[in-house]
């Protein structure tokens, strides 16, 4: 119509200017990052956690762990069960049982097995003081390596750079059965230091409780005979667990002393 129109009056019609294509094209959103904050409460809990899965920090939790032991062994003092007794309303299996559970617990606390060997003879008799020492010498070892083992071992390994240390370390790495076993015959190391040099060693855990079990059988029942007859010292039965206790300190201090250039050439 407007081309007619124009021709009509003479003039010259001109068209409107194309658009570019470029022009009408609609550009594409440019995608905002936004920035992720981290939230501060996350970012402490995880340093946190690095710090206490440290193996310094673990190595403190068990000290820490130790001492809270011994002292609370110091303050309720299971020495008294030698005077005083088991408590009346505690009798038989039961006994027996919360017995070995103490038993196991003290040790890890640096309590001396002598002492609680005699108590176990003098509350329960042979037969079942024997077991309750046994037992609760088994769990106290057991309670002692894990410990060891989860929170010491990998702080305490890079510090084995004596002779004596490494030998040490050596013997119950390769040999943990019959190395413990030794040691649990041939009294002199004492309870807890052994268990503890065991767990930071790389012995395994079943040939660890096997070698205490066995190995502390004889130490054990001459001490809780000689704990059940302390009533009767001049009885047999009472001189022959002395006899028990005093020839394998002896033998033991033997072959410690003859080992000792062993030790010293590795």
């Amino acid at each position: 119509m407007l081309d007619d129109a124009t021709t009509r009056s003479g003039g010259t019609a001109t068209a409107p200017p194309r658009v570019a294509a470029t022009e009408l094209a609609v550009p594409a959103p440019v995608p905002v990052r936004v920035p992720v904050s981290v939230p501060v409460s996350a970012g402490f809990a995880a340093r946190c956690a690095r710090v206490l899965s440290s193996p310094w920090s673990r190595l403190s939790l068990l000290v820490a762990l130790l001492a809270a032991g011994a002292s609370t062994v110091l303050l309720f003092e299971p020495q008294k069960l030698l005077t005083s007794g088991w408590p009346p309303q505690v009798e038989g299996a039961a006994a027996v049982v919360l017995f070995a559970v103490a038993y196991g617990l003290v040790t890890v606390a640096f309590v001396p097995r002598p002492l609680l060997n005699l108590a176990s003879g003098a509350l329960f008799g042979s037969q079942w003081g024997l077991g309750a020492a046994l037992a609760g010498t088994v769990l106290g070892a057991g309670i002692a390596f894990g410990l060891g083992r989860l929170l010491g071992q990998d702080a305490l390994r890079p510090l084995l750079r004596g002779r004596v240390l490494k030998a040490a370390d050596g013997q119950f790495s390769r040999h943990g059965f019959r190395s413990m076993l030794a040691v649990r015959l041939f009294p002199g190391v004492p309870f807890w230091a052994a268990n503890y040099a065991a767990s930071v060693s790389r012995m395994g855990c079943v040939p660890f409780l096997l070698a205490t079990a066995l190995g502390s059988i004889p130490n054990t029942a001459a001490y809780v005979v000689a704990g059940a007859r302390a009533s009767t010292p001049t009885s047999p039965a009472f001189l022959i667990a002395l006899a028990c206790i005093a020839v394998p300190a002896l033998a033991g201090v033997v072959v410690a002393w003859r080992k000792r250039h062993h030790l010293r050439g590795h």
